[in-house]
């Protein structure tokens, strides 16, 4: 699992979401979590932060979180940062184009506290053997 002490962006239109999310790191021991309420209010942040995991809705406006991530994978300075969409939206093609795109996990709303620590554990190993690799 990632560091309780992981610096982590929470990105979302909704402001219940965000307070869901945020609310859920902070029980599982997160302490340093910074909210965004678009992809375009956080790339901002993260270009002036060091953020060690992003948790990104997928429609939001200005820049949804598709477009928040690979605007992030193209930047060779925030490339291998772990990024996990949340999102209502479950039709294979748009999982196969965030996976293309370079998600490392998916979350479909509504989610337990639970499979989100799951998908997080899943997104941290997945990143440890791509930086090992």
């Amino acid at each position: 699992m990632f560091d309780v002490k992981t610096k982590v962006l929470v990105v979302d239109d909704m402001l219940t979401m965000r307070k869901i999310v945020s609310k859920i790191m902070r029980e599982l021991g997160f302490t340093d979590i910074t909210e965004a309420l678009d992809g375009e209010e956080a790339w901002n942040k993260v270009q002036s932060g060091n953020y060690g995991l992003i948790i990104s809705d997928w429609n939001m406006p200005k820049c949804t979180g598709l477009e928040f991530l690979k605007k992030i994978r193209s930047d060779e300075k925030f490339a291998k940062t772990p990024f996990v969409l949340v999102t209502a939206e479950a039709e294979s093609h748009q999982v196969a184009e965030a996976i293309k795109s370079g998600v490392d996990q998916y979350v479909v709303k509504p989610f337990s506290k639970d499979s989100l620590k799951m998908k997080l554990e899943s997104a941290h190993k997945k990143c440890a053997s791509r930086m090992s690799a």
